[in-house]
């Protein structure tokens, strides 16, 4: 069974537990997420499936959509809702939503982003929220990330609320940027709420509930329920190959680059059927070379 599970996520599971209970449902060891979402969080999960989990790292690189809440006035340890109060301060001045505008234009295109303690970032070894639990202090990496979209849904000035949506790079933590904003707007700040609308091509409209796969499998139905490989790869260009071209793809050959493409990588197909990942070699720029190829 090879294809891409389009998950929705509920709030109170991990990443890692969704990807337990899909190898259960699905009866199969090979079962991988694309991106990791908080447990607090729920939304749009992609769960690549057999064959589709060589394609985990290009569907995790791609644009995300989230809406959210943050609440001005209190910051936390983990800058969500889940985390011990760190600070506090009185909103005596709710800002107008035209400055809430303001502010968030200054967070759109790149910027960067001091990921939180408590994430699982990696430094000399280490995850951020195992240093984070010893009380140990070390230095985090400043990232680039980029904000496509920031946009105002609501202001809710008895609750000292701001609901938003944006649009976002791969490695964005959004817990991060309301905190940044509150900031920008003078106050200490969390994130109370989060929800993932869409990653790539897969959106609220086309994920399914834990339910949903449920009695689909009490139906033997469960595969219909997967997306080809090609619905997860379709943020990258593709080049179309004949027969004889075909073979060379599927036996990890590098090929002659005769079209220009303008994402590197790129698909490699042979009609309706995903092939290989190629990019242009590296060494020989005139050649492209396979980076995953896929059985027959």
């Amino acid at each position: 069974m090879n294809g891409i599970l389009s998950l929705w996520k509920p709030k109170g599971l991990t990443s890692h537990d969704c990807v337990v209970k899909v190898r259960k449902l699905f009866q199969t060891k090979k079962v991988g997420h694309t991106g990791t979402l908080d447990p607090d969080v729920e939304g749009v999960l992609p769960i690549c499936i057999g064959q589709a989990t060589k394609i985990v790292p290009f569907l995790t690189d791609t644009r995300k959509t989230y809406t959210g809440k943050l609440k001005l006035g209190i910051s936390t340890e983990t800058e969500d809702a889940s985390g011990d109060i760190v600070d506090k301060k009185k909103v005596t001045t709710f800002p107008s939503s035209g400055q809430t505008k303001a502010v968030f234009q200054g967070y759109t295109g790149s910027i960067k982003q001091k990921p939180p303690m408590y994430s699982a970032v990696k430094v000399k070894g280490k995850k951020l929220y195992e240093y984070a639990r010893a009380n140990e202090v070390v230095e985090r990496p400043v990232r680039d990330v980029t904000i496509f979209k920031l946009e105002l849904i609501q202001q809710e000035e008895e609750e000292n609320c701001i609901s938003f949506r944006v649009e976002c790079s791969k490695g964005t933590y959004i817990r991060t940027l309301c905190v940044d904003i509150g900031k920008s707007l003078g106050y200490p700040a969390h994130m109370v709420s989060l929800t993932r609308e869409k990653t790539g091509a897969f959106s609220k409209k086309n994920a399914v509930t834990f339910a949903t796969i449920e009695e689909a499998v009490e139906q033997q139905k469960e595969s219909e329920l997967l997306y080809p490989l090609q619905k997860g790869l379709s943020h990258l260009d593709c080049l179309y190959v004949n027969h004889e071209l075909m073979e060379k793809v599927l036996h990890g050959q590098k090929l002659i680059r005769t079209n220009e493409m303008h994402t590197d990588p790129f698909t490699v197909m042979y009609q309706d059927r995903v092939l290989a990942i190629y990019q242009v070699h590296p060494e020989k720029p005139a050649y492209i070379k396979p980076v995953r190829v896929f059985s027959k």
